[in-house]
């Protein structure tokens, strides 16, 4: 007898539970941020910028590289013809040319890296009040991270809403 009425307690319990989270709507989405910093306006501003002044940069680095090689060539063409002391000073100089061309080539990719992850965090600045904004909207519970997310349905993406809507408020930043 007992057992009748705990067989209906679990079916009844079943029922009540089952179908409550059947008719739950999932409210947890995910967001890809590489795809927000990347294909954005503002993020494929920041891109073309920096691209930009990397580009002219790298140029003169070449010239002066190729500079270098030239007076390195041209040295060791004297060597025979010049005294030991005199070859030996001249070499002196052109390894602290070639230290200088290096160090100011480090602080160059230094500085580029620098102004990129300034870009980015003015971008996540303005992209925070997007997101809580869209978060309270759409009475959304959670959002994760796309790289956190081994398989999920393209229906619960909100990039493309999030980029839309970042395309808006910031179309470009100041770069520094």
């Amino acid at each position: 007898m007992k057992l009748k009425y705990i067989v209906k307690i679990f079916v009844i319990t079943y029922f009540i539970f089952g179908i409550t989270n059947s008719f739950a709507e999932s409210k947890v989405v995910y967001i890809d941020m590489n795809e927000i910093l990347n294909k954005s306006k503002v993020g494929a501003f920041v891109e073309k910028e920096l691209t930009k002044l990397h580009e002219t940069k790298l140029e003169d680095f070449k010239k002066t590289e190729e500079d270098l090689k030239k007076k390195e060539i041209d040295l060791v063409s004297k060597r025979n013809i010049l005294a030991r002391n005199e070859f030996d000073a001249k070499v002196k100089l052109l390894n602290e040319d070639a230290q200088k061309y290096q160090a100011e080539r480090r602080k160059w990719f230094d500085e580029i890296a620098i102004k990129r992850n300034k870009a980015r965090a003015e971008v996540l600045k303005s992209l925070d009040p997007i997101i809580a904004n869209y978060f309270e909207k759409n009475q959304i519970l959670l959002i994760l991270y796309k790289r956190n997310i081994a398989i999920g349905s393209s229906e619960l993406d909100i990039t493309d809403a999030i980029i839309d809507q970042l395309n808006i408020k910031l179309p470009s930043i100041k770069l520094n």
